[in-house]
């Protein structure tokens, strides 16, 4: 034989390599489940607090027969001390404690320590008489620029108030004690400007008002 028949001789007898297939991939069946978010419950702390949208009387019962104590204006965070059913808060304030009406109040903090109180009795007895201006009961003098001194006599006609307001265009300007029979104060005001004072006489019960008593700058 030839030395090319031997050669292609010997590459039939050679076995063949058997070839290697790739390992067969794994099938997951089902599918990958996401994480389960977590879901957070607020948890109010701290101590009960109530604020005010607006200016609110702050009383000595839970009703508008009882003694305003005070007024907590909107920039105020006062501690709620108490509840009486359905919608008082009882809270502190700089002049004690005071009832303010829920329906006025946004309460924040946690309540679960706040007790639930009974209400004062109502107040028993007459309103207050109004006090009067005499004649010539106010005075002022007006002075540049936009300047005026007030000053403003009445009498007392009552013998049971707990105290005086002093009205300012309907605004509390000024808070004073039983049997008082005058007030002074220096006000901006501009010629041609008017204000109209009142006063008030109140008490648990309620209160009464004078005459107004209006103003003008020439």
């Amino acid at each position: 034989m030839t030395a090319a028949a031997l050669t292609v001789d010997a590459a039939l007898k050679t076995p063949q390599a058997t070839p290697t297939l790739a390992s067969t991939p794994t099938i997951v069946t089902g599918e990958t489940q996401a994480a389960t978010p977590t879901i957070s419950t607020p948890n109010p702390s701290g101590p009960a607090m109530a604020s005010v949208g607006d200016v609110t009387n702050c009383r000595s019962g839970p009703g508008v027969n009882y003694e305003r104590i005070t007024q907590i204006l909107p920039a105020d965070q006062v501690q709620i001390v108490g509840f009486f059913p359905p919608n008082y808060w009882i809270v502190n304030t700089t002049l004690g404690q005071c009832w303010l009406s829920g329906e006025f109040t946004t309460p924040s903090g946690d309540f679960k320590a706040v007790p639930t109180v009974t209400a004062p009795p109502t107040p028993e007895g007459d309103i207050p008489e109004a006090p009067t201006f005499p004649n010539n009961g106010w005075s002022f003098l007006c002075y540049g620029p936009g300047q005026a001194d007030i000053a403003l006599t009445w009498s007392d006609k009552a013998d049971n108030e707990t105290g005086y307001r002093v009205l300012r265009n309907g605004e509390i300007a000024a808070e004073l004690p039983a049997n008082s029979t005058n007030f002074a104060e220096t006000i901006p005001l501009n010629s041609g400007q008017s204000v109209g004072y009142q006063i008030q006489a109140y008490n648990p019960i309620g209160k009464s008002n004078s005459a107004t008593a209006n103003i003008t700058c020439p």
